[in-house]
């Protein structure tokens, strides 16, 4: 398993754990090929974030 530094803090985890968000978003990206995660590569240029992007860019409207 290839874990992004940053699965334990992040709100993709939260909503998965929270029935809000599909376990697809964390096993593609968090658990896996997190380097393409959107969210990622924010976090890593220290570039601010909506908690309700997906790790491929897209804002999901209701999701909080």
């Amino acid at each position: 398993m290839n874990e992004c530094k940053w699965y334990r803090a992040c709100p993709i985890k939260y909503f998965t754990d929270q029935n809000k968000l599909e376990s697809y978003w964390v096993k593609k990206y968090c658990l896996g090929d997190y380097k393409n995660c959107v969210r990622y590569q924010m976090e890593e240029r220290g570039i601010s974030h909506p908690d309700n992007m997906l790790p491929n860019g897209e804002i999901r409207e209701g999701l909080k």
